[in-house]
């Protein structure tokens, strides 16, 4: 049985028309049914580069053809927030740094694939991290993940209340993409953890030497 793309607020199918700001599109503008009703995967990461380079070498592994006279670019062009490119049933989309950015973006691909009506659809997140105990240039396929306080669960504020929102995985797609990774015997080491996620880049991730509270004062 396939799986809709649920978004948690109910207000959002009474709407005559979602505006995705920070995305550049709109349901109004495009015929999103049409245009993002296949999607299977989307694939995010931070920088607009890197994204787009994903998206260039999904296009010549899958040997994906696109329409004559046309060619891989940002579906995301309206505005400099995000880039998105789409080959097939799989979107390559940049999310920015920083947990409020993958928010808004989440939130926005969620809303997006909803009203496009696409079904059993999956997320991945691909990006560099640190280790520990192991080498340099390690995949790390993500069995869990953690805030920096090693909480399994990610924590908001919404109207004054704190809001906990549980940070769960597919754990039959973790076991795909383990298994493929295998298949492919790759010169690299491919292995399965644990992932923290921080607020901060410098304190928040227990950097040397992070700003003083001194240097940060105005």
């Amino acid at each position: 049985m396939s799986r809709p793309t649920n978004v948690c607020n109910p207000n959002v199918d009474a709407m005559p028309v979602d505006v995705l700001y920070h995305l550049g599109l709109s349901t109004e503008s495009m015929d999103v049914k049409k245009a993002f009703g296949d999607v299977k995967f989307v694939i995010m990461g931070g920088s607009h580069k890197r994204m787009q380079k994903i998206a260039e070498i999904i296009l010549k592994e899958f040997k994906v053809v696109l329409p004559v006279g046309t060619g891989l670019s940002n579906i995301s062009w309206t505005t400099d927030r995000y880039v998105m490119y789409k080959v097939g049933p799989i979107i390559s989309v940049s999310h920015g740094m920083g947990v409020p950015s993958i928010s808004i973006c989440l939130h926005e691909m969620a809303k997006l694939l909803h009203h496009a009506g696409a079904t059993d659809v999956h997320f991945v997140r691909v990006g560099t991290c640190g280790g520990i105990g192991l080498k340099p240039g390690s995949v790390v396929i993500t069995t869990s993940c953690m805030d920096c306080a090693f909480n399994d669960f990610f924590q908001l504020k919404v109207m004054g209340k704190v809001v906990k929102r549980p940070a769960e995985l597919d754990e039959d797609f973790v076991h795909g993409l383990v298994e493929t990774a295998k298949e492919m015997k790759l010169d690299f080491d491919v292995v399965v953890g644990k992932t923290m996620c921080a607020d901060d880049f410098y304190e928040g991730e227990s950097f040397k030497f992070p700003l003083s509270s001194g240097l940060m004062r105005t």
